[in-house]
Formats: C-alpha cells, structure tokens, sequence
C-alpha cells in the first residue's frame, strides 16, 4: 500500500511564507515525477508545480518566481516553499506522484488528502 501525506498548511497574512511537505510511504520501488496542486472553492484543480525524479522544474505561471518546488529522494519527499502569498493562493493543496510499487512493474499515480492553506489578514 502506497500513501502520499501532506503538512503545513495554515492561515497566513498576505505577503506571508508557508512551506509544504509530502512524504510518499509504503512499499514503493521508485518514485518518479512529483506534483503540487491547488483547487480553489468553486474552481477546477490546476497544476501548480512539477518535479522529477532528476530535480527539473516546472511552474504555473501565477506563481512563477514566488514558489519553489524541491524534493529529497532518499527520503521520497516533496516541499513546495511558498513566499509572498496572495489571496488567490488560498486553496486546498493536494501531492501527486506518478508511483512503481515493489508488487508490479507498472507505474501508478497517487494523490494526497489535501492540506488547507487560507491567505487572509
């Protein structure tokens, strides 16, 4: 059984910083592309951020230059470090991963529960 769990979301002011973690647990045999996503009330989820096993990038472009998605292989974790925050970024933010567990050769994505983050002063 594989399982992706988030922490550190929270309130915090606009211009505020927040740092997310998702650790991906479980008998796992290797983990590939890491993503974050956001889904804001009454709107759809959206990519936020993307990382692959070899540390390349990618961003949406509203929060370009204000978030940055890393990982530490070893331990099979994703952080999204999240700095001047707007209003628009609160949102529930969800892990995702692209998974090959040890009980068969193929390749399975996984999602995290989500964990809230609310921009507001």
């Amino acid at each position: 059984q594989v399982q992706l769990v988030e922490s550190g979301g929270g309130l915090v002011q606009p211009g505020g910083s927040l740092r997310l973690s998702c650790a991906a647990s479980g008998s796992i045999f290797v983990v590939n592309t890491m993503y974050w996503y956001r889904q804001a009330p009454g709107k759809q989820r959206e990519l936020v951020a993307t990382v692959t096993s070899g540390g390349w990038t990618t961003y949406a472009d509203a929060v370009k230059g204000r978030f940055t998605i890393s990982r530490d292989n070893a331990k099979n974790t994703v952080f999204l470090q999240m700095n001047s925050l707007k209003p628009e970024d609160t949102a529930v933010y969800y892990c995702n991963a692209d998974i090959q567990p040890l009980s068969t050769i193929w390749v399975t994505n996984y999602w995290g529960q989500g964990t809230q983050v609310t921009v507001s002063s």
